[in-house]
């Protein structure tokens, strides 16, 4: 076992804040190791700081001689136009065949390989990015992040190559399932200091809990021990036949000493809307069809949900969730059948439209209050701001000034202190640490009303779902089953499909070679021809990104609140024609290559 990385007394400060606070922390090079903390703990400074980004004020960083660091950022790293071939060598400075087989332990050949990587979906742009961290031949890989927006299948293919991966790993991530799954190791960053525990997230979790409640249950016996001690000092320290005594027990009183426990983080309590349960469907869907007019998503759903059921709806990226979301609250028009909302239900919405749409010129707390329920007080409506990381002077804040994130998490705490029955929520873990999701899971729970969600977040969807929407393949079916069930039937088709690939990657090589003597003539016409589509698919996607481009930035340019609704539909409708085109281009790659 060797050391990698060695952090010894590391001090670092923004100004008045500190991150970094005589912190010392070891990494070897035989685990992989989950990295938490709460939002502005310092968790990407500490990573920048280890890549050499950015220095200490103080302290020391030991580094192996011969550590080699691969680091997947949130951001893209690719060139204009870049394939990821091209890519790989340029990032890699391996040669071409190198790029190819470690490419190919990705899956990513074909159209996926030599084609655009801004035409890829983020699942496929992640792998491109693991594979160039390979190419590199790290011993250490700090992954900031990794499944931010991955669907559940991308997610699952990560953990598997990460499980598989001989490596060490410094793992940054929201997402308690995926570090359970992945890191045997917990490093946690709170107040300045560096906490490693050598177990699973959920273990540390549950550890940081008892020993805090022992702490608290032994300094409860020594405070009690104390007023004895005292209140005997005090009654007879005076009197010349117990003075004696008295001197004693002062002596008893000195050594004794409580344990120094460390005060508690702000701890999110957020409370959901307080709301009456109520009977029978909340939502009914009647031979619906979704989409757009150019392109359908879904049709022939009939599916019901009934009042108290928190909905997860799941799928795949690109199958529909988003859309089948935004025709049942009115967003999108449906192409055929009808929606229909139980009488008395009154629905709240938490998506990226919403929040990109708040007032300007409102502070956190006028919005709030704004939004709040008839009656709410001022204290609750400042807890459940804190809740939601508004805390002291950021209540005053403008929300001109606010960041994407900050705004997403003003827009649920509005809506939490609303008295909406039914709660439609689109990702709503987004933006916020460990503490705050599982707070926000235990305030849905509790809830008396209907929730329908979609989230990336395992953990997250197990506590919270009672029933399982799945949109796939053109349909939207109601599992009413349990999320482990899913996530099993999820796992064993991919695995299925690991051994089905392994079978046919073991016979690649006869097949190769049995193609590569078969006569060329028809292929030739054929590859005219596939050019020819090619070509015009090209110009359109070129058309419809430049055009989805151009009504982003008009929506991020208008302060009309209907405008900017309308600009987020044109976008979403361009979105999913360009989806489709890119689709059909990826197709007839594929088939090229066969040629």
């Amino acid at each position: 076992m060797a050391v990698l990385l060695q952090i010894k007394d590391a001090y670092k400060c923004y100004g008045e804040q500190v991150l970094l606070d005589g912190a010392d922390a070891t990494l070897t090079d035989d685990v992989k190791v989950g990295f938490v903390g709460r939002n502005g703990a310092g968790k990407s400074t500490l990573l920048r700081i280890l890549l050499g980004e950015e220095e200490l004020d103080r302290g020391e960083i030991s580094r192996h001689p011969k550590l080699q660091l691969g680091y997947l950022r949130q951001h893209d790293p690719f060139l204009p136009g870049e394939t990821a071939h091209e890519f790989l060598i340029r990032d890699s400075g391996q040669p071409e065949w190198k790029c190819g087989e470690v490419a190919g332990q990705f899956e990513i050949k074909g159209a996926y390989l030599d084609g655009p990587l801004a035409k890829l979906s983020g699942g496929w742009q992640t792998r491109v990015k693991l594979a160039a961290l390979l190419l590199h031949e790290p011993n250490l890989l700090l992954l900031d992040e990794p499944t931010n927006f991955l669907d559940l299948r991308t997610q699952i293919l990560l953990e598997h190559f990460l499980r598989n991966y001989k490596e060490a790993c410094l793992i940054v991530s929201h997402d308690r399932a995926f570090l359970n799954a992945t890191c045997s190791h917990t490093l946690d960053l709170s107040r300045g200091k560096l906490t490693a525990y050598p177990g699973k997230i959920d273990e540390f979790l549950e550890y940081q809990r008892e020993r805090r409640e022992h702490d608290e249950r032994s300094n409860a016996a020594v405070l009690a021990k104390r007023r004895h001690l005292e209140d005997f000092i005090a009654r007879n320290k005076a009197r010349a036949s117990t003075a004696t005594r008295a001197k004693s027990k002062s002596k008893q009183l000195e050594r004794l000493e409580v344990t120094a426990v460390a005060g508690n983080e702000p701890t999110a309590r957020i409370r959901a809307p307080l709301v009456d349960p109520r009977q029978g469907p909340a939502l009914r869907c009647k031979d619906l069809a979704i989409g757009y007019p150019e392109r359908q998503v879904a049709s022939e759903i009939d599916l019901e949900i009934d009042h108290g059921s928190r909905a997860a709806i799941v799928g795949d990226n690109g199958q529909g969730k988003t859309t089948f979301l935004r025709t049942v609250v009115d967003s999108l028009a449906p192409l055929a059948g009808e929606v229909r909302w139980g009488f008395g239900c009154q629905i709240g919405i938490y998506a990226q439209h919403v929040y990109t749409s708040l007032p300007e010129k409102w502070t956190v707390m006028e919005y709030l209050e704004a939004t709040a329920a008839r009656g709410t007080k001022t204290q609750e409506i400042l807890d459940q701001a804190g809740a939601l990381l508004f805390r002291g002077d950021h209540v005053e804040k403008p929300v001109s000034v606010l960041s994407g994130g900050e705004r997403a998490r003003l827009c649920l705490a509005g809506l939490l202190l609303s008295q909406h029955n039914v709660l439609v929520l689109d990702e709503p873990g987004n933006h916020l640490d460990v503490d705050t999701v599982e707070a926000l899971a235990e305030a849905l729970i509790e809830y008396r009303g209907t929730v329908i969600f979609t989230s990336h977040d395992r953990h997250f969807m197990k506590r919270v779902a009672t029933c399982i929407v799945e949109v796939r393949d053109g349909h939207v079916t109601n599992y009413r089953g349990q999320y482990d069930a899913y996530l099993y039937a999820v796992n064993r088709e991919i695995e299925e499909g690991e051994r089905e690939m392994a079978t046919r990657m073991s016979q690649a090589p006869a097949d190769l070679r049995n193609s590569r003597n078969s006569a060329p003539k028809a292929a030739r016409r054929n590859e005219r021809e596939i050019r020819k589509e090619l070509s015009n698919v090209e110009r359109t996607v070129a058309r419809l990104d430049q055009e989805k481009k151009q009504a982003l930035a008009r929506m991020l340019e208008t302060t009309d609140a209907d405008e900017a609704l309308r600009l987020h539909n044109e976008s979403e409708s361009l979105g999913a024609q360009l989806t489709a085109a890119e689709d059909r281009w990826c197709q007839l790659q594929e088939e090229l290559a066969e040629s």
